[in-house]
């Protein structure tokens, strides 16, 4: 084999990487192509997580019927709130709900129960109302 031989092994090797360069470049078009398809159709790129929506919380205030069970308290606990209705079977209206305080209880309250602050999300502190409003409330540690 001559000079003829060299020559066309090179123009293999040239045209070898002429179609890996240009399956790379396709290859690169398509994942760019696709994650911005994606964002078009509003779906976040791979990889990436959507933003957390924030929760504010708020401090909400809820007479416990036993003040027995409120003694047991201490602020960091978390715990369930149960109402009990006369019409209908116990619902949780708040499940881990953090306790801020648990303030004195006050000894002329007699069968009003005792108070204890939560950390709770505004719409659960708003079911907590009126759930005090209508029922017993109990609480459960978690």
């Amino acid at each position: 084999m001559g000079r003829g031989g060299g020559r066309l092994r090179r123009a293999v090797r040239r045209r070898r990487r002429a179609a890996s360069a240009g399956l790379a470049v396709t290859a690169a078009a398509l994942v760019v192509g696709g994650t911005e398809a994606r964002a078009a159709r509003g779906a976040p790129p791979p990889g990436v997580k959507p933003p957390q929506a924030v929760v504010r919380m708020v401090s909400a205030p809820v007479r416990i019927a036993d003040a027995a069970t409120v003694g047991l308290l201490r602020p960091g606990d978390r715990v369930d709130v149960v109402a009990a209705e006369r019409a209908g079977p116990p619902r949780v209206v708040a499940a881990g709900a953090r306790v801020t305080q648990v303030p004195h209880a006050d000894r002329d309250v007699g069968e009003g129960g005792a108070l204890v602050v939560l950390s709770v999300p505004r719409d659960t502190a708003r079911v907590l109302v009126g759930a005090g409003a209508v029922a017993r409330l109990a609480v459960t540690l978690c």
